[in-house]
């Protein structure tokens, strides 16, 4: 028999059917999975996929197995390296275990309903687990019972609820501010990101705390909303406060804002004024200078998350999260502050 059909068509399931000398109701059994085939003719029409190059198409699969083997994913539209990091995470997870992903994205700022609208879009397209990437403060209540097989990615907050997938935002405050604190600067200033965000709230917070517990009143906070626009109105600010000696920026992103405002305003980084940042995203080692940064490991957050939601569909255990720990990475955008006489 040929390996593979004549011309330029696609090999189908009767061509696997006439190399393995079966039936095609057998391959469609074989194929989707059943248990009802015996051991050596499943063998044989698997040998005879191989031999043939037939792939079958996922829409066919799903309406042979009663599955769709796919993901979806709910993300907030932003342009944030942390989402497309993560992104790659679950999409590694995903691809080795035969999964595809889907994503459904919802604006800025949105309302509880909307998310609730996203996740009843995946669950239409077909999806067998639901991760959602996004501000988990409201979802258990808005989302009820629907969350069996979601798994979130975020901060856990005060009254249990929150996610399932952590990178301790308070641990990245903390070792920031004691960072710049340990270097001698008298008291850390902060640029915050979007309070929307559980994470934002969370590093806010604890900086206050460190402060606190070091008997310094936290100066006010410069808002922040993510991006590299925000940062630099923040550095504008920054830049007319002479007291401001060292800023603990809640993203490397709105870090390169900060810095640059700073420059412009003739107050070099870090001799006048030291900046430390979160993600430590790509870029962040070849800023001048250099941006010290706490980094959050968002591609591995990504993968367990994927793992986490089909160990759920599978019927299999689950490996128990733990809060991954951040790390301080140090760089030239942080010293000591200069001496006063």
């Amino acid at each position: 028999m040929p390996r593979r059909p004549a011309g330029d068509r696609a090999p189908s399931q009767v061509d696997v059917a006439r190399v393995a000398g079966v039936s095609t109701q057998t391959v469609s059994r074989v194929i989707a999975g059943q248990s009802n085939v015996r051991p050596e003719t499943a063998h044989r029409v698997m040998a005879a996929v191989e031999a043939t190059g037939y792939r079958l198409h996922a829409a066919a699969a799903s309406l042979a197995s009663g599955r769709t083997r796919m993901l979806g994913v709910i993300t907030i539209s932003t342009a944030q390296y942390s989402t497309s990091a993560i992104l790659l995470g679950i999409e590694a997870i995903a691809a080795e275990e035969g999964y595809a992903v889907s994503t459904a994205s919802v604006p800025h700022h949105s309302a509880p309903l909307a998310f609730v609208d996203a996740f009843d879009r995946l669950e239409r397209q077909g999806a067998e687990g639901i991760i959602m990437l996004a501000p988990v403060g409201f979802l258990p209540d808005a989302l009820g019972s629907r969350t069996a097989r979601t798994p979130t990615i975020g901060h856990r907050q005060d009254d249990g609820h929150g996610a399932d997938v952590l990178i301790d935002q308070r641990a990245i405050a903390r070792v920031a501010t004691e960072h710049l604190l340990d270097l001698g600067h008298e008291t850390v200033w902060h640029v915050s990101g979007d309070e929307f965000w559980q994470e934002s709230v969370a590093r806010r917070e604890e900086w206050q705390d460190v402060l606190l517990e070091r008997g310094i009143t936290a100066p006010p906070v410069i808002p922040g909303d993510w991006s590299p626009e925000s940062g630099y109105r923040a550095g504008r600010t920054l830049a007319a406060i002479p007291g401001a000696t060292g800023v603990f920026v809640s993203s490397d992103e709105m870090a390169f804002g900060v810095v640059r405002a700073l420059h412009e305003a003739g107050r070099s980084v870090p001799g006048d004024v030291s900046v430390v940042s979160v993600d430590d995203i790509a870029l962040a080692a070849f800023a001048t200078p250099a941006l010290t940064t706490v980094r959050q490991p968002f591609e591995q957050v990504g993968r367990t998350a994927a793992d986490r939601v089909i160990s759920l569909i599978e019927g299999r255990e689950a490996q128990t999260t733990s809060p991954v720990a951040p790390e301080l990475i140090v760089r030239a955008s942080t010293a000591a502050p200069r001496a006063t006489v």
